[in-house]
């Protein structure tokens, strides 16, 4: 058995003292930073296996799409929605399925696509259901609600073609003066934008005339 010295045996009992008073909250954190460590990386798995999942139920409902087949759309835009809710998946879903649904003539059903993206999607495609949204609405004559799908903040990639639409709602309200004003304000805003290459100036060209023919034929006057 070694044999201490008297220095050695005061610098062990130190430890040991020390150890006495702090190992169990040391070995209580390095316990919670282990369980994290694990917990994150669970997580992670957890996060890889659900996007995986739902890229394979993406791809059912876009076969749907392409075979035209209702049924099987919606029930895997149900399955995106109901268990891969949080993946980038699901909002695109719920825009396809919507679109579709729209085509077929079940409105009801395209509306509520359209608002679980408004819900809980994010940015660009947020906005876009927006835009979707009041389009259906301007159909149903719901201009007030459709309306209020227009207002508040939109992207800048969205903000002419949300002046557009509220122009158009203006102008089937027969409130003339407020729909000059939006179409005014897209044109302006066109003008404003920078356009790199020329098809992307071909379009704003087109898109710009289509503009200027609703507001000359709102006429003149409120």
């Amino acid at each position: 058995m070694a044999t201490y010295d008297l220095e050695e045996q005061e610098q062990i009992a130190e430890i040991k003292a020390w150890w006495k008073q702090h190992g169990n909250l040391v070995t209580g954190v390095v316990t919670a930073a282990a369980i994290g460590v694990l917990a994150w990386q669970g997580w992670n798995y957890y996060q890889r296996s659900q996007t995986a999942k739902a890229a394979m139920v993406y791809g059912s409902l876009q076969k749907a799409v392409a075979e035209n087949d209702s049924q099987r759309l919606k029930a895997a835009s149900g399955e995106l929605l109901e268990k891969f809710g949080g993946t980038a998946y699901a909002p695109l879903a719920a825009l396809s399925a919507a679109r579709v649904m729209v085509d077929a003539g079940d409105a009801k059903t395209a509306s509520l696509q359209l608002r679980w993206v408004i819900d809980h999607g994010q940015d660009e495609l947020r906005d876009l259901a927006r835009l979707r949204l009041a389009a259906l609405l301007l159909d149903e004559q719901a201009y007030d609600e459709a309306l209020k799908q227009l207002d508040g903040n939109v992207g800048a990639g969205f903000a002419v073609r949300f002046l557009d639409s509220r122009g158009d709602v203006f102008s089937l309200q027969g409130k003339k003066a407020a729909a000059r004003s939006a179409y005014q304000e897209a044109l302006a805003r066109i003008e404003q934008a920078d356009q790199p290459g020329m098809q992307a100036a071909q379009a704003s060209a087109a898109y710009r005339e289509l503009l200027q023919q609703k507001l000359d034929a709102l006429g003149e006057g409120s």
